[in-house]
């Protein structure tokens, strides 16, 4: 099998070799500090690392990279970063932890005398400042951002609606020519689609936005939710016609090339718990994933991909429900995420995309062998039957020993490769 075939093979729960990805999603990546020293590693052309999604700081996962780890899924990336601007006409930014890296011509900072660095929607100095990473971090944290004519007794769907809107001719030459990048390659095929994500909390406060309206806060947005139901309602229903509409403009121009689409990063769940009941999500959320969802499958082959951190076991039902394929980033070490309990219950209804090892603790805190028998014990419990896709449990951290990521990679190969 090719690294497709690989891939699709799992997808449709069929036994054999389990597909590898790292850094094809912006939940699925490397952070830039250790995708520098996985090249080292692998005595690859030294060069900076480009950064593909500057606001956790990952790295681009380049072809030779891509090959000396196994890897069998590539992507189309979103026209668009989550601060706005287009990864374009790179230039050497140099890092806080004295890396050099490449970042697009329109990464735009500024920092303070404490050593913060803040970054700008669109690159656009003369806006304020929508991320902020403190000197002692290796990404961005969003910053919240409220309209000064705000009025929260008389809120306005249209302001929650900035943001989506149909594709313009920008974005359809930008889909048209990376389709032909990826024509005929023996990867798998995954992108994000923009408009889908349905209140994706890292995505509310709009990052992306010069002057964001509208319910932009956090803390407001859980508020809204359990307070303005209805109101909600309508920005997911009007999101969820413009999206539509933006699925078939884009499987216009792509067609079968992709096999895997990320619909969303809302999180449904904390470490014990979730953010709400199952009840909750079949009222506000279940709808409209079930119509993006239905449409895909009724016009397309592609699979839909559902990332929800947390204890989110008691709404995986829900989720296969509203006609998601895959789920990530399978938070094992969360409350009732066992990972034999939810393959023997849902392993033949859902892929699972990661689980493979602990990124919060085994990972970065481990030994190599440490490493190896958690990530033989994921492989042994999940690969069975198919339905699994090896990835960490969501991206690989800065500081993350670079041995420890080796020890992972080549447990998997020899998994694959074993009698």
């Amino acid at each position: 099998m090719n690294h497709r075939e690989k891939l699709l093979n799992s997808l449709n729960h069929q036994d054999g070799p389990i597909p590898f990805d790292f850094g094809s999603t912006f939940i699925t990546g490397i952070h830039c500090s250790i995708v520098a020293g996985l090249r080292d590693y692998y005595g690859l052309e030294k060069r900076p690392v480009k950064i593909c999604e500057p606001y956790q700081m990952l790295g681009l996962v380049e072809d030779d990279l891509k090959s000396a780890m196994g890897v069998d899924v590539t992507s189309i990336f979103p026209q668009k970063t989550i601060f706005g601007f287009s990864n374009e006409n790179w230039k050497p930014w140099r890092t806080h932890w004295d890396q050099d890296v490449l970042v697009s011509e329109h990464f735009k900072t500024t920092s303070d005398d404490a050593g913060n660095t803040y970054i700008y929607p669109e690159g656009d100095l003369k806006a304020p400042a929508s991320g902020h990473m403190p000197k002692s971090g290796f990404f961005f944290d969003s910053i919240e951002r409220t309209d000064p004519d705000f009025d929260e007794d008389n809120l306005v769907v249209e302001d929650n609606l900035q943001e989506f809107g149909l594709l313009d001719q920008k974005a359809v030459d930008y889909w048209t020519q990376e389709a032909d990048t990826i024509r005929g390659t023996e990867y798998g095929t995954i992108t994000h689609l923009n408009g889908t994500a349905l209140g994706d909390i890292a995505l509310v406060p709009a990052p992306f936005l010069k002057h964001p309206r509208g319910v932009r806060g956090v803390a407001d947005w859980y508020m809204l939710l359990a307070e303005e139901p209805e109101h909600v309602k309508k920005i997911f229903e009007a999101q969820t016609e413009i999206a539509v509409e933006n699925m078939k403009r884009l499987h216009a121009i792509v067609g079968e090339l992709l096999d895997v689409v990320v619909i969303c990063g809302t999180d449904f769940g904390t470490q014990t718990s979730r953010f709400c009941s199952n009840e909750t999500y079949d009222e506000l959320w279940l709808p409209y994933y079930q119509r993006i969802n239905n449409w895909i499958h009724e016009n397309t082959n592609w699979k839909t991909f559902k990332h929800s951190c947390g204890a989110v076991e008691p709404l995986i039902d829900n989720f296969i429900q509203s006609g998601f394929d895959i789920l990530n980033p399978v938070q094992c070490s969360a409350t009732g995420m066992d990972p034999q309990h939810i393959k023997d219950r849902y392993g033949d209804r859902i892929t699972f995309w990661g689980g493979g090892v602990n990124t919060q603790a085994t990972l970065p805190y481990g030994t190599p062998e440490e490493v190896k028998t958690e990530v033989r014990e994921r492989c042994e419990i999940f690969g069975k039957k198919g339905g699994f896709v090896f990835n960490s449990i969501h991206n690989i951290q800065a500081q993350t020993p670079i041995e420890n990521v080796v020890a992972m990679v080549d447990t998997v190969l020899e998994y694959n490769t074993r009698g």
